[in-house]
């Protein structure tokens, strides 16, 4: 495990599997103990962006729709519901702990266009100078298939570097990588520390876990990928327990470390 002590610019991506039941209603005793756990990083001096996934599925539940749309409109129409109901709860959230979030909805253009992304790196560096804590969607509601980031942990990765984060933590319903698929083989090992992301790992990195879920373990190899690029170190975690984030920055928490 490498020393998380002097990480003080943090990305927490947390996917829909960790925030959402099956049914797509939010996961409320979950989503609870993960804002209160990152109010309290935030009251340690830790600066976090937290990206989050969930808009469409959040938005089929409150629709009370069971399967996920095949269509663009459907989905971009669920996303427009189920943004509201994210930022409503996570906005009564966080003012328990006194801390103030700000919302930014992306698509890959404001990563292709110089101007645009400069403006979002802006935002996010001044959101975080002025310790507010930036809530990261991708923008579903308005997004095409040229736009859309298909998940939000290359979303997550992104983030990171728009912001010149010291890590990226991926929260998911997984321990970490292993080195074969844990579902299918009980005698699969949890990687603890990954130095280089080989073709074999991303051959054998398997389909998504949640039926609710966009990606699965490749987009999270794909977003580590992306954060040793620039020398950021990247975990993955499973969310099931948020208080798990406290185990992880003292040194004791079951997960893989991706560390260039």
């Amino acid at each position: 495990m490498i020393d998380l002590k002097n990480k003080k610019r943090i990305v927490i991506k947390a996917g829909t599997s960790t925030l959402a039941y099956p049914t797509g209603f939010f996961n409320l005793k979950r989503v609870e103990k993960l804002i209160r756990v990152l109010a309290d990083l935030k009251n340690s001096g830790k600066e976090i962006a937290f990206v989050t996934s969930g808009a469409v599925s959040v938005g089929m539940g409150a629709a009370g729709l069971k399967n996920r749309p095949s269509c663009i409109k459907e989905k971009q129409a669920y996303a427009a519901i189920g943004q509201v109901e994210l930022m409503e709860i996570y906005k009564l959230e966080f003012a328990k702990y006194n801390h103030k979030i700000a919302q930014i909805l992306m698509t890959r253009d404001v990563i292709s266009n110089p101007e645009r992304k400069i403006n979002v790196s802006n935002t996010l560096n001044t959101l975080l100078d002025w310790h507010i804590m930036p809530v990261i969607n991708a923008n579903d509601t308005v997004s095409i298939e040229e736009l859309d980031f298909d998940e939000n942990d290359t979303l997550s990765a992104i983030t990171a570097k728009l912001c010149a984060a010291d890590l990226l933590i991926i929260l998911t319903d997984v321990d970490g990588l292993y080195d074969k698929n844990p579902a299918t083989n009980d005698d699969a090992k949890l990687l603890p520390i990954v130095h280089k992301i080989t073709s074999e790992m991303l051959c054998s990195a398997g389909e998504k876990g949640s039926a609710m879920s966009s990606g699965g373990m490749l987009t999270k190899l794909e977003a580590a990928s992306i954060c040793m690029e620039d020398g950021i170190d990247t975990i993955i975690i499973n969310g099931e327990e948020p208080e798990i984030l406290y185990n992880l920055f003292e040194g004791d928490a079951v997960c893989t470390v991706f560390t260039s």
